[in-house]
């Protein structure tokens, strides 16, 4: 496990963060979230020392491997087994059998050993990766945006795997609903200091927002109560019959802590300009077809049919032509076969993968969001801006400067503005944070009009999709239902396999099963109940010490200004001596809840297996 304690980092004399303290506990998966350039990825980096610090201590246990999942691919060796093989210890250089051990865990064929790593798929390069890593033996991994480029089938394999993962894991990643399916704790980065909770990103956003008005509330009160005492010293100090009130009143006021107001962090909020139509059809698509190689079409004989105010999502592995499908409606691809008719009214709006590199990197963000439509006023224009996080002169920033996200955010902006009932979205929520793909939800469900998209987001299509094309099984095809409708009556085929592995368990009779549930959990809770009473004590045990310490501070700061050496030595002592005794207990807390970890999972998994 890690400790972080009191850690500060600064960049240009600007705090990134401030006094933050961590302790990772056995076994924790944990979801980071903030804004970005809130300082997720620069945690990382000072974790694994790759990064400085002004102020503070990481703790890393001696041994205590943690590894780290790069989100930019490089590979050096001519196959797979070479590549993996290239991480061992001199010792092990040779031990193959370590490395198919891991590659077959990870899915991979015998024949795939010897195949250059190139040849795979995103997916598939992403296991490599994971497969050097694991090569390494990590007690903990840190995942910065392991989601990113991945299609939606090796988004499920992800998911899986760091559900079973035996060790610590930190997460960042923009997609929520990933996020909350494989973590047990979320964490937050925001204004420079860091949160975490037991349980999901809702809980978390939820218990921030109580937090901040518990602590608007009393800031209330505390500057009422502020300006009460200002005016009594104000009225009293003067007078000879009041002074000596007053002069007590002004040391109350004096030891009151200054409570700043709470920074808001901006949010993207935003809706799509709709262009109203009387069209109850949108576009109808009758036997499309088109292929780079004429032998080798993406897709063929696809026929549907978009209502307006319907949203169909576009999914499927990379590679299969879901983009060159979306750029073959909007027109920009040359037709080979089949038709497109829209409805005369329409007017679409395209979001596509190379929309952001077409910016002019010599405009700035007003011009370019002017650019959309000329009819826009300034005035208009700059509003736009500021709605998509570019209020004031930051809308004069020139395109050449910014980030990914920003430029995506521009992209967004220039959409806005273009009145439409067809909305065209490939891949929107890359670079957005999980912020912005709320709002990004939210604009899209209240838009008017049709949409269509291509995402690997799950959370996207269980939240957004009415119906689905779905490239697999070697070809594309029109499915008319949502995404939930599709896993129960279709489903990936690469995870039928898996599904056939588990309707082959023996079916228990129901009566034997509560039997054996009943028997599992009475073992487990007596397994258990030593450790949950050494939990307790130890945790009752720290509040008590640390209430006698806090107490001790108190003491020792008013022995302090008395200046009497002797109080002081005498509540020093106790502090230190009560101080140590929490370590200790703080380690026989860890042990407890690391036994209880492991009582919990052996008992989890007989109990899944029952059912």
């Amino acid at each position: 496990m890690i400790q972080i304690t009191n850690l500060s980092k600064s960049f240009g004399g600007e705090s990134l963060f401030y006094n933050m303290n961590l302790k990772v506990l056995p076994n924790q998966k944990i979801g980071l979230i903030g804004r970005n350039g809130s300082g997720k990825s620069t945690l990382f980096k000072i974790i694994l020392n790759e990064e400085s610090y002004d102020d503070g201590e990481v703790g890393i246990p001696k041994n205590y491997k943690i590894g780290t999942l790069k989100q930019h691919l490089t590979f050096s060796y001519p196959t797979v087994e070479e590549e993996c093989s290239s991480v061992l210890s001199e010792d092990e250089q040779y031990n193959f059998y370590k490395i198919e051990k891991i590659l077959f865990g990870l899915g991979f064929s015998a024949e795939d050993l010897q195949k250059d790593p190139l040849s795979f798929s995103g997916g598939y390069q992403i296991r490599i990766n994971l497969a050097k890593l694991l090569a390494t033996e990590p007690n903990m991994l840190l995942l910065d945006e392991p989601t990113n480029y991945l299609d939606i089938l090796s988004l499920r394999w992800l998911k899986r795997f760091i559900r079973e993962f035996d060790g610590e894991v930190i997460l960042i990643t923009h997609d929520r609903e990933f996020m909350d399916a494989v973590t047990t704790h979320t964490m937050g980065i925001g204004r420079k200091t860091l949160n975490i909770i037991e349980g999901g990103t809702k809980k978390f956003i939820e218990n921030l927002a109580l937090a901040d008005e518990t602590y608007e509330k009393t800031r209330a009160n505390q500057a009422k109560k502020r300006k009460e005492l200002e005016e009594f010293v104000a009225r009293n100090k003067a007078r000879a019959s009041t002074a000596a009130l007053a002069q007590s009143k002004q040391k109350m006021l004096d030891k009151m802590d200054n409570m700043d107001s709470l920074e808001n962090e901006k949010t993207l909020d935003f809706k799509f300009s709709y262009k109203d139509t009387p069209a109850k059809i949108t576009l109808r698509a009758e036997n499309l077809g088109f292929g780079y190689d004429e032998n080798k079409p993406l897709f063929q004989d696809l026929s549907f049919v978009l209502e307006n105010g319907k949203t169909l999502a576009i999914i499927g592995k990379n590679g299969k032509g879901k983009s060159t499908l979306l750029n073959y409606i909007a027109s920009e691809l040359p037709f080979q076969q089949g038709s497109v008719k829209f409805h005369p009214s329409t007017n679409l709006a395209h979001f596509g993968q190379t929309n952001i590199e077409r910016l002019d990197s010599k405009n700035t963000i007003v011009d370019e969001v002017g650019s959309a439509d000329d009819k826009l006023g300034f005035a208009q224009v700059k509003n736009i801006c500021g709605t998509m996080m570019f209020s004031g002169s930051l809308s004069d920033k020139k395109i050449s400067v910014l980030s990914g996200g920003e430029k995506s955010r521009v992209m967004l902006g220039k959409i806005i503005a273009t009145p439409a009932n067809l909305l065209l979205l490939d891949e929107p929520t890359n670079h957005l944070d999980m912020e912005s793909i709320d709002a990004l939800c939210n604009a899209i469900e209240n838009f008017d009009g049709a949409v269509i998209m291509v995402t690997h987001s799950e959370m996207l299509l269980r939240r957004l999709a009415d119906a689905l094309i779905i490239f697999h099984k070697g070809k594309a095809e029109y499915f008319d239902g949502n995404y939930k409708t599709f896993l129960e009556k279709i489903g990936w085929e690469d995870e039928e396999d898996t599904k056939k592995q588990r309707k082959a368990k023996p079916k228990i009779d129901k009566k034997e099963r509560k039997k054996l549930r009943t028997e599992i959990i009475q073992k487990r809770s007596k397994e258990s109940a030593k450790h949950k009473k050494e939990l307790d004590f130890c945790e009752k045990s720290i509040i008590k010490l640390e209430n006698l310490i806090e107490n001790d501070n108190t003491k020792l700061t008013e022995a302090s200004n008395k200046s009497d050496n002797s109080l002081m030595i005498e509540f020093s002592q106790n502090i230190s001596t009560n101080q140590k005794e929490i370590d200790k207990l703080f380690e026989r807390l860890e042990s407890a809840s690391e036994n209880l970890e492991n009582i919990n999972e052996k008992y989890d998994q007989k109990l899944q297996e029952l059912d």
